[in-house]
């Protein structure tokens, strides 16, 4: 089973679609099947790097296509909601338990508020997860309105996420537009997702690295 099958799913399409609508109303930036999707082959590309097996691999991309499902449900304790809803897709896949479970744990710990990396799946889920940052993640398109969270998300004009097995390095490299959100601004929102990752990269054996504006920031 591969990650785009899982997205071809049709519960899944359905429950993204709509947690995605709700988050939307409330104010949050994009939480779609394209931020899933990114969010799969990133954390697939994550193990890759450091030499995991193609299952591990598989597991990591399912889990990264999951993620944020309990959105249908409610924002706060998606991770949760999202498990549970992941067993019963997956279940009716016929996907085996053994990989359901790591599956599950992975989405459940994903979020920085109450989870964190246990294992080579959830650590590289977290890391694809919390660097996906993108301007195009913002909904609103009226500058004059944006809420922090939206000048955070829409100062950043690139990000990249570079990883070097061999130095045992993830880096997020951003640039980001100081005249719409200063540099304190940015770290308000974002600091507890990054020493996430930073956990999350010690699992797997590595660094994290951040750099904003060519500036080593953690």
């Amino acid at each position: 089973m591969k990650y785009k099958d899982i997205l071809r799913n049709e519960e899944v399409i359905q429950f993204l679609k709509k947690g995605n609508e709700n988050l939307g109303i409330l104010g949050y930036t994009d939480h779609s099947e394209k931020h899933c999707a990114i969010v799969a082959k990133r954390a697939g590309m994550i193990l890759s790097k450091f030499g995991y097996s193609e299952h591990e691999i598989e597991l990591a991309q399912i889990a990264g296509a999951l993620h944020d499902i309990g959105n249908v449900i409610n924002r706060k304790n998606h991770g949760e909601y999202g498990a549970i809803l992941a067993y019963l897709i997956l279940e009716k896949m016929g996907i085996p338990l053994e990989d359901i479970v790591i599956i599950m744990s992975a989405i459940g710990n994903h979020d920085e508020s109450t989870g964190g990396a246990l294992d080579s799946v959830s650590a590289a889920l977290i890391l694809a997860d919390k660097t996906d940052v993108r301007r195009n993640r913002v909904r609103n398109k009226e500058k004059s309105s944006f809420d922090k969270h939206d000048r955070v998300n829409y100062a950043v004009t690139n990000a990249t996420v570079k990883v070097s097995a061999q130095k045992h390095l993830i880096t997020l490299n951003l640039q980001i537009d100081e005249e719409i959100c200063t540099m304190y601004e940015y770290f308000e929102i974002f600091l507890g997702r990054m020493m996430m990752c930073r956990k999350a990269a010690e699992l797997l054996g590595a660094r994290f690295k951040l750099t904003a504006n060519g500036s080593k920031i953690l």
